[in-house]
């Protein structure tokens, strides 16, 4: 379990470094990535905000991974791995800059580690829960 705490972290940082950029900084973040900045810009600050939460959403999961599993399917696995592939394709179908495949090498990269984590997890003993420990 404390793997996967480290990778809850981990997302939880990047999210929110992220997050903050693309919130305070998205024309630097734009040219940085050779890409104009979107119009209406309000859609990057929304992404900025976006990413924010659910970079705070990271934290319960980061105390207690096997609580907020659910939460490390939706975002790890699944926001994360959809995300790497979005990237992917964007860059061989539209030729966005290479740069793009960082971006799906790092969630792709993070959607593996939290995958694994939660199928080791699952092979785990089932943790008893508070109302089973309370009536002992």
């Amino acid at each position: 379990m404390k793997f996967l705490s480290v990778v809850a972290r981990i997302s939880l940082v990047y999210d929110l470094a992220v997050g903050i950029v693309m919130l305070a900084a998205t024309g630097v973040l734009a040219s940085v990535f050779g890409v104009a900045p979107p119009v209406p810009i309000l859609f990057a600050k929304l992404l900025g905000i976006f990413l924010i939460c659910v970079a705070l959403g990271y934290a319960a999961p980061a105390r207690d991974p096997w609580t907020h599993r659910a939460y490390l399917w939706i975002f790890g696995p699944g926001l994360k791995g959809a995300g790497a592939i979005a990237f992917i394709a964007d860059y061989a179908i539209n030729h966005s800059p290479r740069a793009f495949l960082l971006f799906a090498a790092s969630d792709g990269t993070l959607a593996a580690l939290t995958l694994w984590g939660l199928l080791s997890l699952s092979r785990q003993a089932p943790r008893p829960s508070a109302e089973s420990s309370a009536r002992r």
